[in-house]
């Protein structure tokens, strides 16, 4: 398993997250740039109103832009420690069937790891995952704001 692939962060998935698991969610691409996760409406994910659940959409679209932070995180030259700290949607129509998030913030990340090496000191950037359904119409867009610092020796 090539690590930062796909493979690698679906297995962190089944590994690590075991809810996102369970809700079907699963990375579909990654590289430098850019990120997409997918989940399908299933029993498992669903609200009473017949679509996915809102907290299930907020996993997939969580881990479009915290994979690649992971990724960049862990290939930066220091140690570098990442958290969320806010998150925001908004959601524009009901989630059925397949549902793919991206992110294309991938540079935002990189310019943020080199701040914080220069610094010494917190940085913080937002990103956004946007969902789309099988027609390609947005339906919800999630915005997390993640703060990256240099870990002390």
């Amino acid at each position: 398993m090539q690590a930062f692939s796909v493979e690698h962060f679906n297995h962190m998935v089944k590994e690590q997250l075991p809810a996102a698991d369970f809700c079907g969610v699963a990375v579909t691409a990654i590289n430098a740039t850019r990120c997409t996760v997918s989940m399908t409406h299933q029993h498992a994910n669903q609200n009473p109103f017949g679509s996915i659940y809102f907290a299930a959409l907020a996993m997939a679209a969580e881990l479009s832009t915290g994979a690649m932070v992971i990724r960049a995180v862990n290939t930066a030259p220091e140690a570098i420690s990442m958290l969320v700290l806010n998150q925001n949607a908004n959601f524009s129509k009901k989630a059925r069937g397949t549902i793919t998030f991206t992110c294309e913030q991938g540079g935002l990340i990189a310019a943020a790891i080199d701040e914080t090496i220069q610094t010494r000191e917190g940085v913080t950037l937002w990103l956004q995952g946007t969902g789309v359904d099988e027609d390609g119409d947005v339906v919800t867009t999630m915005n997390f704001e993640w703060t990256l610092k240099v870990k002390n020796p």
